[in-house]
């Protein structure tokens, strides 16, 4: 593990046959991670994916869709495909 500041870089991970991943050791024990415990994936093409506790989520996403712009809900395509989330 390396350390600076409050950031921190656990190792490399492989990702199984299933997809699977095991977060490493340290950082189980560091952020309280119990099996079981239910884990936000987000990603951005340009950096990324990152890993985050369930009950940060709705508060990253709020942030998140309340910059300029917002953004487009696909999951309503019969709405038009332009319809923003806010």
């Amino acid at each position: 593990m390396v350390q600076h500041d409050e950031k921190y870089m656990f190792g490399m991970v492989k990702v199984g046959a299933r997809g699977q991943i095991v977060i490493p050791k340290e950082a189980r024990e560091l952020f309280d991670i119990q099996a079981g415990d239910s884990l936000l994936i987000l990603g951005d093409k340009a950096t990324g994916l990152a890993i985050i506790r369930k009950e940060l989520g709705a508060e990253i996403m709020k942030s998140i869709l309340n910059r300029e712009g917002g953004f487009t809900d696909a999951r309503h395509p019969d709405e038009g495909s332009d319809k923003e989330l806010r």
